[in-house]
């Protein structure tokens, strides 16, 4: 395009190129999860959220710090309890404070200093400190307490810096193989062990629960027969009784005697009428023919 064609003086155009490139330079975008730091002539001076921002064009600069959940792993070797040799992988989870993002760039620079100088280097001697409180068969069976250890550890060597100690892991924990076939071994022998014993108790306790059967059975004969035993002598109880009423009524009333007699007669007649000397003068009975 010819400018002079246009009418349009040079210096005119220089000015406009100049406001857009400064306008495009007053502009900028802090991304998410992470805090922006505005530099003016290389001095930190303000921390800003994510978003859109203006500054002064060309005075000012933005750097980024990351303020989600950064992971750091470490790989290093040391020994147990027993001196054993170990290589062990760690990791840790961890977040920078939001509202410290500018002090920790004011004092380190940026998060890679940081992580150099400060945190690694305690992670690891946090990690160290732990390790050969262990000895390789607890370290591999229970990682869980070691873990904690170290966590405990490290919480405390971070505690005067503006980051939180998210989760630690234990990645991979590396021994002689001779050695970790012994624990293999070991372990198989336990849980051969842990077998035997489990059966032998639930042999116990199908014994116990025949026992606990046949007591029941032999207790539930006892009560029948107690009851039956009850019974016999509380029927002859009243049989006593009754048999004392009916003759304690017999002697106090003879006309009872006839009453019972007549209660006991088979309907027959007497087959001889006898007189005072005992002859018979009445034979009742058919004569024989």
């Amino acid at each position: 395009m010819n400018v002079e064609k246009l009418n349009v003086p040079v210096k005119t155009i220089a000015i406009v190129v100049a406001a857009v490139v400064a306008g495009m330079n007053s502009v900028y975008t802090v991304n998410e999860g992470h805090i922006g730091i505005v530099k003016r002539f290389s001095e930190a001076k303000e921390q800003v959220n994510p978003g859109l921002h203006f500054k002064v064009p060309f005075i000012d600069s933005v750097e980024e710090i990351e303020v989600r959940t950064r992971k750091n792993e470490e790989k290093m070797a040391s020994s147990t309890k027993e001196q054993m040799p170990v290589t062990i992988s760690v990791s840790v989870n961890w977040t920078v404070d939001k509202t410290a993002a500018l002090e920790l760039f004011r004092q380190y620079g940026g998060l890679s200093q940081f992580e150099s100088r400060i945190l690694d280097p305690r992670f690891r001697s946090a990690t160290k400190d732990v390790i050969p409180q262990y000895d390789a068969e607890k370290l591999i069976q229970d990682r869980a307490s070691a873990i904690q250890a170290i966590e405990a550890n490290f919480i405390e060597e971070m505690r005067d810096f503006p980051v939180t100690v998210d989760n630690i892991q234990i990645e991979n924990i590396k021994l002689p193989a001779k050695y970790l076939t012994s624990i293999e071994t070991k372990q198989t022998e336990k849980n051969l062990a842990d077998a035997e014993k489990h059966k032998l108790a639930r042999q116990n306790l199908e014994a116990q629960r025949d026992v606990n059967t046949a007591k029941a059975k032999a207790d539930g004969i006892k009560l029948v027969a107690i009851a039956e035993a009850e019974s016999i002598r509380i029927k002859g109880l009243a049989e006593a009784e009754a048999i004392t009423a009916k003759a304690k009524a017999l002697g106090n009333n003879p006309l009872i005697v006839k009453l019972t007699e007549a209660q006991n007669w088979d309907g027959r007649l007497p087959a001889t009428v006898l007189g005072s000397g005992n002859m018979p003068i009445l034979d009742m009975r058919n004569e024989k023919k």
